[in-house]
């Protein structure tokens, strides 16, 4: 039952030292806030950069060519080179693991203003890409439609543009559908405007800054002859796409005279592999997190128990007059464990709230902030608040527990001749 009396009394105390109880609570209070916090901002961390990569195809990979480190059949190191569109034909061809392939082009990467409509002007990301490629790297189409193998085979002047391309090149009620884009030359019809599910973008520059042109029409209206700056792929379901990746960097340096020890002539790396680091990360900053909380909440929780010493020392003669007119010990010991749960408790509740007010305040000032940061919806885990809470409960028990039991050891005589 709710003792009305008790709670009277370990009210009264606290205020006749408000400064003790205050600095008592403070250590307790820092202790769940710092892990509420902590465990919230690392979340967000968490949820920002997993998002960036999730859009992508997990079982993804991608490839380009750096400078050979290694001199091999004649050639010497250093040597520059291409994949080319025989090795994506062989690829399709020989390699039954792969289930989408995309090689890519380069445009002029906004290099001084490639992109040109009436007096609007503008500098763009601009890639030649396979229809597949929007089964890896994936895409919304917000306005008409994605390029397809039509534009393809038929090497249609067309591309699909990002949403900042839209804000420059077009009025505000204009309809983007169907007008002309003169891109470094040469004019595309637009045919959809789309919207990335990630920020990240393989080649560089800001997602909705970018033009995508099909890969046939990049390749004959610029010149490009066969060469292949990059391209990626996706492993069909029960491969690996780690083992993937390497049985193509294989294949890829038997094809272009590399080294096969040459670690440095093909740069890659695969979503698969991005996620179990990611994971790791995460993991340790949860840990981290944890053991960093709980070692304040265990100094605060420590603090109570000494300044409960402390006070019990102070109230010797007042539980010895208490024990002398009939106080049991389970009497003496509930009053004051009860004081110390009392404070632990609203110390860790008022962390906990703050910290939760914190995060909320932060997710709204993100979400305020766009798409821009890599840090979105700071949360806390409901089992980890309820836990922390039960943990207030029980440190508070343990921080009472001694000094109670140190109470009870004195002779009510002792006590009551004690002058403190």
């Amino acid at each position: 039952m709710f003792d009305l009396d008790l709670w009277s009394e370990i009210i009264s105390a606290l205020k006749k030292n408000r400064m003790r109880s205050f600095m008592t609570a403070f250590g307790v209070f820092w202790g769940i806030f710092m892990l509420i916090v902590m465990s919230g901002a690392g979340k967000a961390l968490e949820n920002g950069v997993l998002d960036g990569v999730r859009a992508f195809a997990t079982n993804s990979a991608f490839f380009w060519t750096e400078r050979t480190s290694v001199p091999y059949e004649g050639f010497q190191r250093g040597r520059r080179w291409n994949y080319e569109t025989s090795d994506m034909d062989y690829i399709r061809d020989n390699v039954k693991e792969v289930e989408y392939l995309s090689p890519r082009l380069f445009g002029n990467q906004q290099a001084g203003n490639n992109t040109i409509r009436g007096e609007r002007a503008g500098a763009f990301n601009v890639f030649g890409d396979y229809p597949d490629y929007f089964k890896i790297d994936r895409w919304t189409p917000v306005k008409g439609r994605l390029i397809n193998d039509i534009d393809m085979i038929q090497e249609r002047k067309v591309c699909n543009i990002g949403e900042r391309v839209v804000e420059v090149m077009f009025g505000k009620d204009e309809n983007p559908i169907g007008q002309y884009l003169k891109i470094s030359g040469v004019y595309f019809q637009v045919v959809g405007v789309i919207h990335a599910e990630t920020r990240i973008n393989i080649g560089g520059g800001k997602k909705e800054e970018t033009i995508i042109i099909p890969f046939s029409t990049m390749r004959k209206a610029y010149n490009y002859g066969n060469r292949v700056y990059f391209f990626s792929v996706t492993s069909k379901p029960g491969t690996k796409v780690s083992d993937l990746e390497e049985k193509l960097k294989t294949l890829l340096k038997e094809r272009h005279k590399v080294a096969p020890e040459d670690q440095q002539a093909i740069g890659s790396f695969n979503i698969e592999k991005e996620f179990v680091k990611f994971n790791a990360l995460f993991l340790g900053i949860q840990v981290l997190t944890w053991i960093v909380g709980i070692g304040t909440l265990l100094a605060g929780v420590i603090g109570v128990s000494n300044i409960m010493l402390v006070i019990i020392k102070e109230r010797t003669q007042e539980i010895g007059i208490q024990r002398a007119i009939g106080a049991t010990p389970a009497t003496v010991i509930k009053h004051i464990v009860a004081e110390s749960v009392f404070l632990t408790v609203m110390a860790g509740y008022i962390g906990l709230s703050l910290g939760v007010g914190l995060l909320e305040v932060l997710n709204r000032i993100l979400l305020s902030a766009g798409d821009e940061m890599f840090f979105k919806n700071p949360e806390v885990n409901l089992t980890m608040a309820l836990s922390a809470l039960g943990g207030l409960v029980i440190s508070g028990i343990i921080a009472g527990l001694i000094p109670a039991k140190r109470a009870v050891s004195i002779k009510p005589i002792d006590a009551i001749r004690d002058e403190g």
